[in-house]
């Protein structure tokens, strides 16, 4: 079976190509360009079945992303899937399985047969996680460890994987010479860091780049080119060893494309406001305008608890300038496993990162949603507001808790400017 980036190129439209040019409003045969050049990814692994592909990129609306998943200290396999379905209940268009506790192979098949959306994981978690459990130590852990990790994956119908092959001896020595604040705050970039430092060998995503790009042929999953090296605070913003690894990244980019492969770019992490037009630029140039997959930006890092809030303002900013993927982030990042209200929460605010970019951007789907919800507020209508609402069930409950009258809210009452004017305004 030809995958989507072959076939684009090839100048076929095939029924993901359709699907997503219907779900997104736009010309397929556009969509297909875009597919061809590398502009465009296509979340689709051909061994997923019972799910709605997503394409993410160039002149599509901007994605959103839900990380859930196990830990060592806390695996409940019916509490993940309660996250799953808080996040696509939501709005998350594609979920990740971050899982490295439990029975990590068996989690990831219930995730995927439940999901109903795209799929995507860290391989090099379970790679680690097994060697720990077979030999004590990351730094045993050998090349076939992770390929055979990535094939399962593969086979289990995951559409994107997260791979940190920029984690090259190169770019560790140079974060060794510049130093950092937070130095890696990456969990798989950090197990690879380990590897290649104690090993003094080469990272093998990076050494066996052939081999993994076979892989993600073979299944047609999206490499999802991980920033191990992004900033863990404002301080390590936009430097030398954040941008060395970008520099790694659009050259493997370049080369999984021309194989056939499709690849998404992640980005940074905890990003000042006034740098992440700059991020944007520097990766869409330096990657030939890949799709860019970012987690927030986080705009400032005291404030623990509220940084779905801080994400969700970098990730507007970063989705009006460009960036395709809004990764979420929950209340409970930087403090524990999110529970399914962080996970709903997460959602709801990058769901209103990434409709603030669309507008932003000139998605003539996003503009009609708003004009639909201010033309039900004028004629006072609720369950319309509702219907337009990102999140319907929040303003349920606020006016039930109230007990608000149909007509009215309960800021103006009687006083309601759009009541009071409106038989004005239609007298001559």
């Amino acid at each position: 079976m030809k995958n989507q980036l072959i076939a684009a190129r090839e100048g076929k439209i095939t029924k993901v190509m359709e699907r997503v040019a219907r779900d997104e409003g736009v010309d397929k045969e556009d969509l297909r360009r875009l597919v061809a050049e590398g502009k465009v990814a296509l979340l689709a692994n051909n061994r997923h079945k019972k799910f709605i592909p997503k394409g993410v990129g160039k002149g599509l609306s901007v994605k959103v992303n839900a990380n859930i998943g196990t830990s060592p200290e806390r695996v409940n396999v019916k509490e993940e899937l309660k996250k799953l379905a808080v996040a696509r209940e939501a709005g998350a268009d594609a979920v990740m399985d971050l899982s490295t506790g439990g029975d990590i192979d068996k989690i990831r098949k219930i995730i995927v047969d439940a999901a109903m959306i795209p799929v995507g994981t860290v391989p090099i978690y379970q790679a680690a996680v097994e060697t720990v459990k077979k030999r004590k130590t990351i730094t045993k852990m050998e090349a076939d460890d992770i390929f055979e990790v990535i094939e399962k994956h593969g086979i289990d119908g995951v559409d994107f994987i997260t791979v940190h092959c920029g984690v090259t001896k190169s770019s560790i020595e140079r974060l060794r010479k510049q130093g950092r604040v937070t130095d890696i705050v990456s969990r798989g970039g950090a197990f690879l860091a380990e590897w290649v430092i104690v090993n003094g060998k080469e990272n093998p995503l990076y050494e066996n780049f052939d081999r993994l790009v076979a892989i993600a042929r073979k299944y047609d999953m999206t490499l999802s080119l991980g920033d191990a090296m992004r900033p863990g605070c404002i301080a390590d913003a936009t430097d030398r060893g954040q941008i060395e690894e970008l520099i790694i990244l659009g050259e493997l980019c370049a080369e999984a494309i021309d194989k056939g492969v499709q690849v998404m770019i992640e980005g940074p992490g905890h990003v000042p406001i006034n740098q992440i037009e700059t991020n944007i630029v520097l990766q869409k140039r330096l990657c030939n305008d890949a799709p860019f997959y970012v987690l927030g930006p986080i705009v400032t890092d005291i404030a623990p608890g509220y940084d779905h809030i801080t994400s969700a303002i970098g990730g507007a900013i970063a989705g009006y300038h460009g960036a395709d993927f809004l990764c979420y982030v929950t209340p409970s990042e930087h403090l524990g496993l999110p529970m399914p209200q962080d996970v709903r929460d997460g959602v709801i605010v990058t769901k209103i990162a990434a409709h603030a970019a669309d507008l932003a951007r000139g998605n003539r789907r996003a503009f009609e949603m708003d004009k639909a919800m201010s033309t039900y507020r004028k004629a006072l209508d609720w369950k319309g507001q509702i219907e337009c609402a990102i999140d319907p069930e929040k303003i349920k409950a606020f006016r039930k808790e109230r007990n608000l009258k149909n007509d009215v809210c309960s800021m103006c009452g009687e006083f309601c400017s759009m009541k009071l004017i409106k038989d004005h305004l239609k007298k001559k």
